[in-house]
């Protein structure tokens, strides 16, 4: 019996949701398609107490919009400065914006009490790899330097990312810790993307899986990698040599996403060198399960339990 065949299937309520409103990741139509049907997925407005502020920072090739995320904005101002989350956004490196995933940031900032940064970074196949880790780079350097400004504790840094957010979160602390900072007191990873490598089992366990697929994969990672024609670590983290002194990691990943073994081979090759992780497989669910929190019990707790590990985390971090 294979593991496919021993794996429980999809949850069943998730699978109602899927079937009466189907959505698949595809490079075929060209990417303003792509784009359109991401960005016109349904999403509910939640938690309209946290507040947010679109502003713009310096970048290495134009300004990049932020959205600043405060859980708490009528808070005492003799309390200490919340933590702060920067947050990158999934969509195959080619969809997603600060619309997109504004649930999940709201998500982050009320679960963690963090002020959390979003960034609006360049997409492929317009602007392939390196553009998103340098913008990603540019803002999390911005964050760091102005602590002040968004009156958060800088001292309590943290990266989150879903999908090829993880996949830039990931790069972030790899990058930080070889300049020196700054420092990054924990990482969130929700289904990221670190190994650039189809021969991993879940890719043809789940090749065609819900939301993301096999040929999505193919697809969208060609659009990312451009001309580029080796795997560098900075385009899949996993590839690197070293993984000592990278900040604790929550890891979460789903059986039903061909990016499971992605997560979890991330996850031990981090503990391997010393690295404290939690890692969670979703078995029930698919790439994408946020999306479906407070809709879908089972991805609602998912999501719940990885955003209470990145509260201890921002509590705990000195």
């Amino acid at each position: 019996m294979s593991v496919a065949d021993e794996k429980p299937p999809i949850d069943a309520i998730l699978r109602k949701v899927l079937d009466a409103v189907p959505f698949q990741l595809s490079v075929d139509e060209g990417v303003d398609v792509a784009r359109r049907r991401f960005r016109d997925l349904p999403r509910r407005e939640i938690l309209p107490e946290v507040r947010t502020q679109d502003r713009r920072i310096p970048g290495p090739a134009g300004d990049i919009p932020i959205r600043v995320y405060r859980p708490d904005p009528d808070a005492d101002t003799d309390e200490a400065p919340p933590p702060v989350v920067v947050f990158f956004h999934g969509g195959g490196f080619a969809m997603g914006d600060l619309d997109t995933h504004d649930g999940e940031c709201r998500r982050h900032a009320a679960a963690a009490g963090a002020v959390v940064v979003a960034v609006d970074y360049r997409l492929a196949p317009e602007h392939p790899y390196p553009a998103a880790v340098e913008d990603a780079w540019a803002a999390l350097t911005w964050v760091a330097g102005h602590g002040a400004d968004l009156a958060a504790d800088t001292s309590r840094l943290a990266v989150a990312g879903d999908s090829a957010g993880g996949n830039l979160a990931a790069v972030m602390t790899q990058r930080a810790r070889e300049r020196g900072g700054p420092p990054i007191v924990f990482q969130l990873l929700w289904y990221p993307v670190t190994m650039q490598d189809l021969s991993l089992p879940s890719v043809a366990e789940n090749a065609h899986a819900p939301i993301l697929d096999r040929a999505a994969m193919v697809g969208l990672s060609r659009w990312y990698a451009g001309e580029l024609t080796e795997t560098v670590p900075e385009l899949a983290p996993g590839r690197a040599t070293d993984f000592a002194g990278l900040p604790p990691a929550y890891i979460a990943v789903a059986g039903h996403d061909p990016l499971r073994d992605d997560g979890i081979l991330y996850g031990e090759l981090l503990t391997a060198a010393g690295v404290s992780v939690e890692l969670h497989n979703a078995e029930t669910l698919v790439h994408g399960y946020l999306g479906y929190a407070g809709v879908v019990p089972e991805a609602t707790a998912a999501a719940e339990r990885g955003l209470a590990a990145l509260q201890r985390a921002l509590r705990e971090a000195t």
